[in-house]
């Protein structure tokens, strides 16, 4: 039972206690019978109407209190799961005030998240905007330096005009590298970028990434292979040309930040349903503190560094993102001085 049918039988009760207690003192003081009559309907009367009025009272409060917790509850499931507290509790053990205390409860602490994470992703974008700023503001201040030189006078002359006109010309290119990455970036997180699934050899496509990076390679002296010989095809189901950037900044990075005469290793392991693709290197390793922030738009470990290799900070980003439009996740593991690994899955084809 209820509240309110508990606390209308406890009224009840007392109406009939009081009425006899009436009735048995009225004839003790030898009142007159009329008089006796009148005192018993009087109280009898007064104590039903209270009873009645009561129970009416708290039928009326309890509907009034369940339209707000239904309305809690929409609210709910316009953002969240519906609170199951209507449901879950037993019809006759329902008690309005105690549902509804606890949907505000709820609806606070929703509320009280939300506005933890509106925080964070206002300081998230206060920052992105800041380095994209940065990001632009370098190669375009390049650009208007080597342009005043020239304008100047030094168009004129031979031993700077052409080096100043291929600096620019590279600052440019440096730009459009950035809009690019933003642009693809944009269209990830958006949803707008469709993926082109088809099934494909993973091997002859790290082998085609290892000949594009033969040179940079080279040039760092830094061996690339894969951990062992793979003799027959590995087929996987993705979007080969997203696949391919995944893979291209992964092998990149491993090059820029790796020792010389290191190694960059690619591994493969194939499991019952997917592929995990693994780049190893034995480079300069990152510090653990920042690995959990590794894969967010223009976070750089170094920045100096980062910049001289002529990166946009948004490679690891962009990965991230083609990866879970793919439904899997890239992992990272690192030791400093010991080297990095990267690891991801793909469906197998």
């Amino acid at each position: 039972m209820n509240r309110s049918v508990h606390l209308a039988l406890i009224s009840f009760l007392f109406s009939c206690l009081s009425t006899i207690g009436i009735y048995f003192i009225s004839k003790g003081l030898n009142i007159h019978p009329g008089i006796k009559m009148y005192l018993v309907i009087f109280f009898s009367g007064f104590i039903a109407s209270f009873v009645v009025f009561y129970f009416a009272y708290e039928l009326s409060l309890y509907r009034r209190i369940k339209i707000i917790t239904e309305r809690l509850s929409l609210l709910y499931s316009k953002e969240k799961e519906v609170p199951q507290l209507l449901v879950n509790i037993p019809a006759e053990k329902k008690d309005p005030l105690k549902e509804l205390d606890e949907e505000i409860m709820q609806l606070e602490k929703a509320r009280q998240e939300e506005i933890e994470q509106l925080k964070k992703l206002e300081n998230h974008r206060k920052e992105y905007l800041g380095n994209v700023s940065h990001e632009l503001k370098t190669p375009v201040f390049n650009i208007q330096g080597y342009v005043s030189t020239l304008i100047d006078g030094g168009l004129h002359d031979p031993s700077i005009n052409m080096e100043y006109l291929k600096r620019a010309d590279k600052s440019v290119d440096r730009m459009i590298t950035i809009i690019d990455d933003l642009e693809t970036i944009s269209q990830l997180e958006s949803g707008v970028l469709e993926l082109e699934m088809d099934r494909f050899d993973i091997l002859e496509l790290v082998k085609d990434i290892f000949v594009s990076l033969e040179m940079q390679a080279f040039a760092k002296k830094i061996t690339i292979g894969f951990l062992e010989p793979y003799n027959k095809p590995i087929i996987v189901f993705a979007d080969k040309f997203r696949i391919r950037q995944v893979l291209v900044n992964l092998i990149t990075n491993s090059l820029k930040y790796g020792k010389e005469n290191g190694k960059t290793i690619i591994g493969l392991l194939e499991k019952e349903a997917e592929v995990v693709i693994y780049v190893t290197d034995n480079g300069i390793g990152i510090k653990e503190k920042h690995l959990p922030r590794l894969f967010e738009r223009f976070y750089r470990v170094d920045k100096g560094r980062s910049r001289e290799q002529g990166g946009t900070g948004l490679g690891l980003a962009i990965a991230k993102h083609i990866l879970e439009a793919h439904h899997q996740t890239i992992k990272v593991s690192s030791k400093v001085a010991e080297g990095t690994t990267f690891s991801f899955t793909l469906r197998k084809g």
